[in-house]
């Protein structure tokens, strides 16, 4: 399961430590610091385990386990693990192929006649992939509040989606899509004879001694599970998360682990105890889509690179629970994460730790440049796509902004060589034979990809002038706007001063540039409103990134 945010907000924690001695007392010092700057000993919490070549790195709890019950997190403790099911997912879809009951080519209509396809051609690799074209049920309206609570049979569930209008023609575009994964777990039930929950049980967790796993049903009583917590206010305060039957999720992210049993299973998996070689070969390729844009997804998993270093990963989602796991290849290096609030994405912190322990700086030694050299690289650049990144000296500091993203501060560490501040990303200016005008650049962040943007004549944008508004010409702004079912941007006011809080995020300042225009200086994102005849608003529209999100109030 999974959801978009405009800003992350981290929370931090104290917890206990294993960990062994092969670790440096630096290495340990520094992942002791990043923790406790991210969690709180009176907040929910997180487990983490690293290991290399099957041996234990760290494993540590951290925060509560249960805030009403006062429980702390201990490193054994039960979470849902949102979509990292879908690796397990694509792993049973590639196993049942393997012993000949289905072929990932299969269409969509072997398995379920009665699909409706729209005439197009729907295959297994297709929602192995996320590009069957195929609408998730998690972005539908009708996926609300209220349904969230409702139990479905596989079948009742994919009733409630398959009608929808397909988004695209399948295999042209990458788009995330639970529906595509819920699909997948009723063809291994189809192809297997059992329930989604009993294949996954018999065929990887007995076997695997993943013996702290499960299906996530509500109703049995499963020792060490964690309670889920959301963001209530913008204060902090945190709150149980809202219910959600978890028939809905179901093979897109029904499943719960521990940290241990993720790393047994991804020692499992990537040691070829779980696929035969060709077999795991294609769960890690990225799907080529028909029109050659770049992709990183594979089956159910998402290649990237961690400075230099391959990396095979993802991240879940799920009601009060955030969840994350990296691994590296050539260092046979995992380091996962669970968390019990769907408050804080721990995908912000999993490849820090794995910098960490390769010995890769996360952020490189400053290396002073005058201002007046800085110059050379001011402007706007654009790729293929004719996205623009620009490129600014502001007081004497370098700046980075790509259409629809957050700006960030560029910092010297070597000849025309530059770090983001706060990320991995670098960014190498390049200059023409002369050696004295630079004509592109080239961006290495955690795709792999090193993306080329050439420099443009074309003139810095102007800076977005702010209006001046009073307090009641603001007030009719205020109120919830719900985007997306469970996603929804809250605007308060203190004085004249505008404000908007993302679902389970901090709130950002909004600026005026027109009486229902406010712009955002976090992101490159605005915020219209639209009044009606009577001078009431009830809709408002998000702009970011080259969409346009609407939003309705509550």
């Amino acid at each position: 399961m999974k959801q978009s945010a405009l800003i992350l907000l981290f929370f931090g924690l104290l917890g206990s430590t294993i960990y062994a001695q092969s670790l440096s007392k630096a290495q340990v010092a520094d992942m002791e610091r990043l923790f406790t700057e991210h969690y709180k000993a009176d907040r929910s919490g997180a487990t983490v385990m690293i290991t290399q070549k099957g041996k234990t790195l760290y494993h540590k709890a951290f925060g509560m386990a249960n805030l009403e019950l006062n429980v702390p997190m201990r490193t054994e403790h039960v979470f849902r693990i949102g979509s990292i099911t879908k690796q397990l997912t694509a792993a049973a879809i590639l196993k049942l192929a393997e012993e000949g009951k289905l072929n990932i080519q299969d269409e969509l209509t072997q398995f379920i006649p009665d699909y409706p396809t729209q005439g197009k051609k729907i295959t297994i690799e297709h929602l192995l992939t996320h590009t069957s074209g195929i609408q998730s049920y998690t972005d539908m309206p009708e996926w609300d509040a209220a349904t969230h609570r409702k139990d479905f049979t596989p079948e009742e569930m994919i009733k409630f989606f398959k009608d929808k209008p397909m988004n695209f023609d399948p295999g042209t575009e990458f788009r995330y899509n639970n529906s595509g994964y819920f699909l997948l777990g009723y063809i291994i039930e189809k192809a297997s004879g059992k329930t989604y929950g009993e294949y996954i049980r018999d065929a990887f967790f007995k076997p695997l001694g993943m013996k702290n796993s499960y299906y996530g049903d509500t109703e049995p009583l499963i020792k060490n599970r964690a309670s889920g917590y959301s963001q209530g206010n913008e204060d902090g305060t945190q709150v149980n998360a809202p219910f959600l039957s978890m028939t809905q999720p179901y093979a897109a992210g029904s499943l719960l682990s521990t940290v241990e049993d993720l790393n047994l299973w991804s020692q499992a998996l990537h040691n070829g105890k779980v696929l035969q070689p060709a077999s795991y070969q294609a769960m890690i390729t990225p799907y080529r889509l028909s029109t050659d844009a770049p992709n990183r997804y594979a089956y159910g998993l998402q290649i990237g690179n961690l400075l230099g270093s391959p990396t095979i990963e993802h991240s879940g989602g799920i009601h009060g629970f955030l969840s994350d796991m990296i691994y590296l290849p050539k260092e046979e290096l995992c380091v996962a994460i669970l968390t019990n609030c769907d408050c804080e994405p721990p995908s912000e912190l999993t490849p820090r730790l794995a910098a960490l322990v390769t010995g890769r700086p996360y952020q490189p030694e400053k290396i002073p440049v005058d201002a007046q050299q800085l110059e050379q690289y001011v402007g706007v650049y654009e790729n293929d796509a004719k996205e623009q990144r620009v490129i600014r000296l502001e007081n004497g500091q370098l700046t980075s902004q790509r259409a629809g993203s957050s700006k960030f501060n560029l910092f010297a560490y070597g000849p025309d060589q530059f770090f983001f501040e706060n990320s991995f990303a670098r960014i190498r200016f390049e200059k023409d034979k002369s050696g004295k005008k630079v004509i592109q650049a080239i961006v290495d962040d955690r795709s792999g990809a090193n993306l080329k943007w050439i420099k443009t004549d074309k003139p810095l944008p102007a800076a977005r002038q702010e209006m001046q508004r009073s307090e009641a010409q603001l007030q009719p702004f205020e109120g919830e706007y719900e985007l997306a079912p469970g996603f929804s941007i809250k605007v308060t006011r203190e004085g004249t001063q505008l404000f908007g809080q993302a679902t389970g995020q901090p709130r950002f300042e909004m600026y005026s540039e027109s009486p229902t225009r406010f712009f955002l200086k976090v992101v490159d994102a605005a915020i219209e409103f639209y009044p009606d005849e009577k001078g009431t608003v009830n809709k408002m529209v998000l702009f970011q990134g080259g969409r346009e999100m609407p939003g309705v109030r509550k």
